[in-house]
């Protein structure tokens, strides 16, 4: 097996990381007048004129107790487009090198490659949106440097066989990329400790979805400790705000909030697919393991205009691989859920 920094690009390798003022004193306590910061205060209150610390070191030490994991094996990032962005400059030279994804899946990863100037190859999922092994390592060029999956998948809501990642995790042997953004909302295994197997893979996860804080921007990736330290490395220095990360550890410290949402939303999502079902204007409902559903219907076009008249905003799909007819719907409040049902259902 290659070592992680034989796929790195080489100036990477040889980059020397900015040091910033906190990386050289760590102290909560001192004079300081290192930073060129404002030393009288700020427009809002007294702390937000410090830099905050670049490492986060706290929410990292919390985070790690939680989910039984090294601190050096975290990175935190300005949500997990960052660190997406992170290892495709990481990895991929520009113009020369690609990666491969599985549409219909998460666009972000093709937006990021393109304004990296890195090429991508698709190979669709198949008929049941699960991984067509043999169509990825068919795919695989000497230029292909990552494989991006998203488990369970957006827009189409499944978890990928376990029996098919481990084959490709045997057989790529660039960096594979897991995004379990959506995990806590399945009781199915999730990947995040195979990364000591696998010290090529690395896992993303999201402060978004289960802990329910989309707007502090916090997104996770869990692999080895030295690619942990190239996305290090290369992140801006003060890359997660202080505000952000003093959100985070309130909400780290109230487990509880968080289980109790998670069984809600799944409440409601039994009660979205068990209601919508029979209705007969909906062809089919996708298995979900997420916070969403997938829903064919015989007409979207027309459902998605009559729930927009309505004000209720759904993702129309039907444009992506594999989901003609089909909206997204995401699970809302026991009283969103009721107003989406009565609203389709007037269609007929």
């Amino acid at each position: 097996m290659s070592n992680i920094s034989d796929w790195v690009r080489a100036n990477i390798r040889s980059l020397k990381p900015y040091s910033s003022a906190r990386d050289e004193y760590t102290g909560k306590v001192g004079l300081f007048l290192d930073a060129n910061e404002n030393s009288i205060g700020s427009v809002s209150d007294t702390k937000n004129n410090r830099y905050p610390d670049p490492h986060q070191s706290e929410v990292k030490a919390m985070i790690s107790k939680i989910l039984d994991l090294e601190e050096q094996n975290i990175f935190l990032g300005n949500g997990s487009d960052e660190a997406i962005d992170l290892l495709i400059r990481i990895f991929c030279e520009p113009k020369e090198e690609e990666i491969i994804v599985l549409p219909p899946t998460y666009g972000m990863y093709k937006v990021a490659a393109d304004i990296n100037n890195v090429a991508v190859t698709e190979v669709p999922l198949d008929e049941n949106f699960d991984l067509d092994v043999d169509g990825i390592l068919k795919a695989v060029k000497p230029n292909t440097k990552i494989l991006f999956i998203c488990s369970p998948n957006n827009p189409t809501a499944n978890m990928m066989s376990p029996e098919r990642v481990e084959i490709i995790l045997q057989n790529f042997a660039g960096i594979v990329v897991i995004d379990e953004a959506y995990i806590d909302f399945t009781e199915k295994k999730n990947m995040l400790h195979a990364f000591k197997l696998y010290p090529k893979l690395v896992i993303l996860r999201t402060f978004s979805k289960a802990w329910g804080m989309a707007n502090i921007r916090l997104g996770m990736a869990f692999g080895d400790e030295e690619l942990i330290r190239f996305m290090n490395n290369v992140k801006p220095p003060y890359n997660v705000n202080g505000v952000t990360q003093d959100i985070a550890l309130n909400a780290l410290k109230n487990l509880d909030k968080k289980d109790s949402m998670l069984k809600d939303i799944k409440e409601g999502r039994s009660v979205l697919i068990n209601k919508l079902a029979p209705l007969p204007l909906i062809e089919k409902i996708y298995p979900s393991d997420a916070n969403f559903i997938l829903v064919k219907f015989w007409d979207s076009a027309g459902v998605f205009s009559h729930l927009l008249n309505h004000k209720i905003i759904v993702r129309d799909r039907s444009k992506q691989p594999g989901c003609e007819n089909c909206l997204r719907i995401t699970v809302g409040t026991k009283e969103e859920n009721e107003t989406l049902i009565n609203t389709i259902s007037e269609l007929g």
